[in-house]
């Protein structure tokens, strides 16, 4: 490409020098940009042409702050996604056990780039992701993607689903699945896809424990516990997304444990006082054994109180652990 018509492209070569190597404490100079624009891009200007190029740049609406003095020069103030934000989503991103250790050092690197260099580098050194459970399905993208497709063109789904064997290698069940996809919810940490299936009926399935996904032609069936308000519910009710039989439980809980109860059911839970050391609330949940660990994880802090059938099942999945030992 000749020289002369790298001139079109000066104003952004600037833009992205800028948004990759100016911080705060670390304006950059005029004479800098000239040096990348001639070195990198074969580009010669004068200073004015530069001071020009930011100023259109500043009414064209980016943040670019002008430092005077000797040490001074210019950075961009405000970018797309603010350093906090950033650091949210890296955040997220580590702690999803439905990515793969691969993709999400490919999204934590795209979100580096949203910002400058220095910033980078300072977000990099506080990644960890090495040595977290992660998926091992490297599909998990385009799994989603095809979900997405679907939900939107209100068509049905065929997919294989399968296990892991103790040689880590898939097993697959036997039959292809087909089900009517409504919503996708990430809970513990795993992102599940909430559907009708002919065979399972109102059910949810491990999104990276799904393979062969393909869009049918047949229109999705009518599902109204999974539409509007009532997907949301419905995803509330599946305690930690495992099946079981939705009930309506009492509980009395050790006041120590309030934010424990808040944080698991949300705020409008309704907490009434049982003496001074207690407290009881009810909640609809899918009774499950996941459910009945986790009530029995807090010794005598927590109890069932009612009804009664649940109460009995924890304690029949005490007594089977017992006789282990």
């Amino acid at each position: 490409m000749p020289k002369s018509d790298n001139q079109k492209l000066k104003i952004f070569y600037i833009l992205d020098y800028l948004q990759e190597n100016s911080h705060r404490d670390h304006p950059v100079r005029a004479s800098e940009l000239l040096t990348m624009l001639e070195t990198r891009h074969g580009i010669l200007c004068d200073r004015k042409t530069v001071y020009s190029d930011i100023a259109a740049l500043q009414n064209y609406g980016v943040d670019i702050v002008s430092v005077p003095g000797k040490k001074g020069g210019y950075y961009i103030a405000s970018r797309n996604f603010e350093l906090p934000e950033l650091k949210l989503l890296i955040d997220a991103v580590q702690s999803s056990r439905f990515l793969t250790e691969k993709k999400s050092r490919e999204l934590i690197e795209k979100l580096c780039s949203q910002c400058s260099v220095y910033d980078a580098k300072l977000m990099r050194r506080d990644v960890l992701v090495s040595g977290r459970v992660k998926s091992m399905n490297e599909t998990i993208y385009y799994n989603v993607d095809a979900i997405q497709e679907a939900i939107a063109a209100g068509v049905q789904i065929t997919f294989r689903y399968f296990d892991w064997g103790l040689d880590g290698k898939r097993v697959y069940r036997d039959k292809s699945y087909q089900a009517s996809p409504y919503g996708l919810c990430q809970d513990n940490e795993n992102c599940y896809l909430l559907a009708l299936s002919p065979r399972h009926g109102i059910t949810s399935y491990r999104v990276d424990r799904m393979a062969d996904i393909a869009l049918t032609a047949e229109p999705r069936l009518p599902c109204p516990e999974l539409t509007g308000k009532a997907l949301v519910a419905h995803a509330n009710r599946l305690f930690q997304m495992y099946n079981g039989e939705t009930t309506s439980v009492k509980l009395r809980f050790h006041r120590s444990l309030i934010n424990v109860v808040v944080d698991r059911f949300g705020r409008d839970t309704m907490l009434i006082p049982d003496g001074e050391e207690n407290f009881v609330f009810t909640v609809d949940v899918a009774v499950s054994p996941l459910f009945l660990s986790w009530v029995l994880g807090f010794g005598d802090k927590a109890k069932i109180l009612y009804p009664q059938s649940v109460a009995d099942e924890l304690r029949a999945l005490c007594e089977r652990a017992l006789a282990q030992y």
